[in-house]
């Protein structure tokens, strides 16, 4: 079948995605493996490791900025360099009204969703200053933009992901890296698993398309943030949402 998906030669390139042993992280892993570069799961557990585009695995937990800095030095002895870094480890939490969120739950969604975008995030920037070259992708949602209803802490993390990517695109407008951030609507993964049926139901009706969105879709407009073909794009936010983004 004909195709006009893009094709990258990221070959010698190294991308490091955080929570990517299922979903959409491993999606990303897998293609930027098909397009030539060496991947890295930093995540708590590996995934399955029985296929040819399997990212090689080091155990991080991006709450524990100690085991941050384990799984950096061991990525720069390996390999030298990182060239891309997708921040896509995430955790939705329950589907609750603000009021009735148990306090210990919200902080939970606040240190993985945002504090562990930013601790990761703190200690490959200065790598990818040496090197004057970089690409930072964020992994946002659509819940920071617009606030989903029982979804207070998500979308407050999401949100923060999104300030945050603004913000440091400006700061490294002019060393060579470029930071941007993608917002999906709901994508089929397991993160699903974790919200009610109905809270699943309501995204997709709000969808244009009526549909959720693949991971492939995510992983593909990741790796063209991570291209040459990306140059003057910094701090900014690109919608996954068949439609359903307002601004």
């Amino acid at each position: 079948m004909r195709t006009s998906a893009a094709r990258y030669d990221f070959s010698g390139r190294i991308a490091v995605v955080t929570g990517a042993a299922t979903g959409i992280g491993r999606a990303i892993c897998e293609a930027f493996a098909r397009n030539g570069a060496s991947v890295l799961n930093w995540d708590r557990v590996p995934g399955t490791q029985d296929t040819p585009d399997a990212p090689r695995h080091f155990e991080v937990d991006i709450t524990q900025p100690a085991s941050i800095e384990v799984a950096l030095e061991a990525t720069l002895d390996a390999y030298g360099r990182i060239d891309y870094l997708v921040n896509n480890a995430g955790f939705a939490g329950p589907t609750l009204p603000l009021d009735e969120y148990d306090p210990l739950e919200w902080q939970r969604v606040i240190d993985v969703n945002l504090l562990g975008t930013y601790h990761v995030s703190r200690f490959v920037v200065p790598v990818m200053r040496r090197a004057n070259a970089g690409r930072i992708v964020n992994v946002a949602s659509l819940a920071g933009k617009e606030g989903t209803p029982n979804a207070s802490a998500y979308s407050a993390a999401k949100a923060g992901v999104i300030a945050m990517t603004k913000s440091l695109g400006k700061e490294l407008a002019q060393t060579g890296i470029l930071v941007n951030g993608v917002a999906p609507a709901a994508v089929q993964t397991t993160l699903l698993v974790q919200m009610s049926p109905q809270h699943v139901q309501t995204m997709i009706d709000k969808s244009p398309m009526k549909r959720l969105g693949t991971v492939e879709e995510v992983a593909q407009l990741v790796l063209w943030l991570c291209s040459d073909s990306c140059s003057f794009s910094t701090g900014a936010i690109f919608d996954l949402s068949g439609g359903r983004s307002t601004y």
